[in-house]
């Protein structure tokens, strides 16, 4: 399966440039050199590299406990396996365009992790079931749609306080990518899943 292999890729990349400073800097996502010297490949490739063994284990946990059931369902609707490829870098690349035009002109400024990407394949399985169960925590299961809300949120307030290292705006982004890529491909859906959420 796809999400198996970008795991697996993904882990691999991280390993290495745990050790290996200067190839993650040379993968991260850094909007100065983008564009100033054209790498463009860097809103892909910081994706796969991770600050440490927590960053990586708590993104690809989370992929994993998603993905898997986001790519079996897109099969099952016809999107296939290049609708999740597209979901999941996708929400790679809209969780980086609000920062990459932003930090344009901040040489100092880079984001790593696959966080915008991971957080548009779990607001995908929100769309498709708003009140399935989701762990607020890790501990207190809460319907889907209820999180989703609390995600973005905290993703702005904390986006706005800029007090941490975590780049709440690619989470923000690509939660929202993940929640609107089903319509986008089918705008029908949006009646599923407006249908779902009156049948609470």
């Amino acid at each position: 399966m796809v999400t198996y292999i970008i795991i697996g890729i993904t882990v691999v990349i991280s390993f290495l440039c745990f050790s290996r400073p200067v190839l993650m800097m040379k993968l991260s996502f850094i909007p100065y050199r983008v564009f100033k010297n054209r790498e463009w490949y860097r809103i892909i490739t910081h994706g796969f590299v991770h600050a440490d063994m927590m960053h990586l284990l708590v993104n690809m946990f989370t992929f994993w406990s998603f993905g898997t059931y986001i790519e079996r369902g897109f099969i099952q609707i016809g999107f296939g396996q290049t609708g999740f490829i597209a979901l999941y870098f996708g929400g790679m690349i809209a969780a980086s365009l609000y920062d990459l035009v932003k930090k344009r002109n901040e040489p100092a400024y880079s984001s790593i992790g696959a966080s915008g990407a991971v957080s548009a394949v779990l607001f995908t399985s929100i769309f498709f079931d708003p009140w399935g169960k989701i762990l607020l925590f890790a501990v207190l299961p809460v319907p889907g749609i209820l999180f989703g809300i609390l995600y973005l949120v905290y993703c702005q307030y904390m986006g706005k306080q800029n007090k941490d290292h975590i780049n709440h705006n690619a989470h923000f982004y690509g939660a929202l990518y993940g929640f609107i890529f089903p319509i986008l491909l089918e705008p029908s859906l949006i009646h599923v899943f407006l249908a779902q959420v009156k049948n609470f």
